[in-house]
């Protein structure tokens, strides 16, 4: 981060937890994971927490499980609907779908995101997805893109929602009652982007532009994407705003965050981390062993089992090189409790979370600043400034 002097904490909201058979602990009807009820409430409990930045997980279901009644699968609606939903209902957190960028038209990424920057008040950002299912291709008619290209893939479609973000200039929109024009057509642009081919002979693709809504609030939506899916050359041209790293262990992570800081000097550096907290009288060891004797959880991020003061301090240790955490609860209705009443109270009073501000922008929690349209005329210098 730029300017920002504290850290911040981000929450992963899909379905009841991150936890294969976290459903078995939950509290809600499956009804309420369609109607918007299980959205509203949890996003509700992570702004009342104190959390920064609620994040979206998104993707086909995936095949159920060999369970009993095969329910160990994570229920989700679309991550832009739910985060578009959540827009609305919330007043301080940040609110960042996952979008894939392979088989998702990015015009349409582009918009969609948009708007949601409107209906958040400038509280949007985007996390970057590249999907290598078979089954997502097959969806779209298309072939898999092999994995050499999902960078490059991701890397064109974030081009491509920047350039159409700036395409509106952000007083295109005059609304000129005597002419009855609402918007001023010069200062529209095409952004005249074209694809390259895919290493399989693909033709790529083309957009014209520009946008058909305007500007976002914040001229460009925070960027997040995974280590690893954008190489060196898209990192330094500015792809991404925010690299999310993990590791096999929370002990190795500090390794990760220097590696990631190096390759991208100038993006926030956020830590990822599965967490199973005691609670209810049960040690975070049992709980774990009684999910994962339903569906073992394996989901190749650092994790952290124990206590609420235990994982106090590993965050706060985290929060001294990274710029933020974001955690995995195992089960939402039990972790995030524990979370609120006695981890994020206890990081607030040692001064190391970035205070909740209404009214402020995923920009402003980065210290980024807000950004000019590319497409807009410099000024010509006046006398006064020679």
């Amino acid at each position: 981060m730029s300017t920002a002097a504290k850290g911040f904490l981000a929450l992963e909201l899909d379905g009841d937890g991150a936890h294969p058979a976290a459903w078995r602990k939950a509290r809600h009807t499956p009804a309420e994971l369609l109607d918007g009820t299980r959205v509203r409430a949890t996003v509700l409990a992570a702004e009342s927490a104190g959390f920064h930045v609620a994040t979206f997980a998104d993707g086909a279901l995936t095949p159920a499980a060999d369970s009993a009644d095969g329910r160990d699968v994570p229920g989700r609606l679309n991550a832009l609907q739910r985060a578009a939903f959540a827009g609305p209902v919330t007043g301080s957190i940040v609110l960042v779908p996952e979008v894939d960028t392979v088989y998702t038209e990015p015009f349409h990424i582009s918009t969609q995101l948009a708007s949601l920057d409107y209906v958040s008040g400038g509280r949007a950002g985007w996390l970057v997805a590249a999907s290598n299912r078979v089954a997502d291709a097959a969806a779209v008619g298309r072939s898999v893109v092999p994995a050499d290209d999902l960078g490059r893939e991701a890397a064109d479609s974030i081009e491509v929602g920047r350039r159409l973000w700036d395409s509106w200039e952000d007083d295109a929109v005059i609304r000129d009652v005597a002419t009855g024009r609402y918007i001023d057509v010069d200062k529209l642009h095409y952004i005249d982007f074209e694809s390259s081919a895919d290493s399989e002979g693909g033709s790529g693709y083309s957009i014209k532009g520009p946008s058909i809504i305007p500007r976002p609030l914040q001229g460009q939506l925070p960027v997040l994407a995974p280590a690893g899916l954008l190489d060196a050359d898209q990192l330094s041209a500015g792809a991404a705003d925010a690299i999310l790293v993990s590791a096999p262990t929370p002990e190795l992570l500090a390794g990760e965050i220097a590696e990631a800081r190096a390759a991208a000097p100038a993006a926030a550096v956020i830590a990822e981390l599965d967490v199973v907290l005691d609670a209810r009288g049960q040690s975070a060891a049992g709980r774990l062993a009684e999910l994962d004797a339903h569906t073992p959880w394996q989901s190749g991020r650092a994790r952290f089992a124990g206590t609420a003061a235990e994982l106090t301090e590993l965050l706060a240790s985290i929060l001294e090189t990274a710029d933020g955490v974001r955690l995995h609860p195992a089960v939402l209705d039990v972790d995030l409790e524990e979370l609120a009443q006695l981890v994020l109270p206890a990081l607030r009073r040692r001064g190391v979370l970035a205070p909740q501000q209404p009214g402020c922008t995923f920009r402003d929690l980065l210290g980024l600043q807000r950004p000019s349209s590319r497409y807009a005329a410099v000024p010509a210098p006046s006398a006064a400034d020679h």
